[in-house]
């Protein structure tokens, strides 16, 4: 049974129609910088996986598309690279801290706000709407996925 999980990217990043724009649609979630997204990463996140494409620090920050886990993951280089803003001077490439997953956008959606989903009481216990949270990956409950993409993003 696969998991569903909320991944946010700032658009000027990664928006979903360049993940939709890239060879088989796939791209690479770098510059997580978050131990927990880390570890959701690495430890729960399979291929296959549903996700929902959120993007974040915009005008209108919301879910923009569906996409799937389309990797294990693996070292992720901008760790290394001293030009990157994602660089980490004491992660070492033996010893890697930070890590990747390939996304694979499915479908550009028409955009689910956050105040649309802020106004919808079945929605009101998703991670991404409590107050204070900050995570780039955070996990979605069947039930939330289910009406977000069989109801709201139709």
């Amino acid at each position: 049974m696969p998991n569903y999980w909320l991944m946010k990217s700032e658009p000027e990043e990664c928006s979903i129609d360049d993940a939709l724009a890239a060879p088989d649609a796939t791209v690479p979630w770098t510059g997580v910088r978050s131990y927990q997204a880390r570890n959701f990463m690495r430890d729960d996140m399979k291929v296959g996986d549903g996700v929902l494409f959120y993007h974040s620090s915009c005008p209108e920050p919301g879910i923009y598309g569906v996409a799937r886990v389309a990797s294990g993951t693996r070292p992720d280089p901008t760790q290394f690279d001293a030009k990157s803003p994602y660089y980490d001077a004491k992660s070492k490439l033996e010893d890697p801290r930070w890590l990747l997953l390939d996304v694979q956008a499915v479908r550009k959606t028409r955009v689910l706000a956050l105040p649309e989903m802020r106004d919808t009481p079945a929605l009101a216990d998703m991670l991404v709407l409590r107050k204070g949270n900050r995570l780039s990956i955070t996990p979605v409950e069947a039930a939330h996925w289910h009406l977000i993409v069989d109801k709201m993003l139709k």
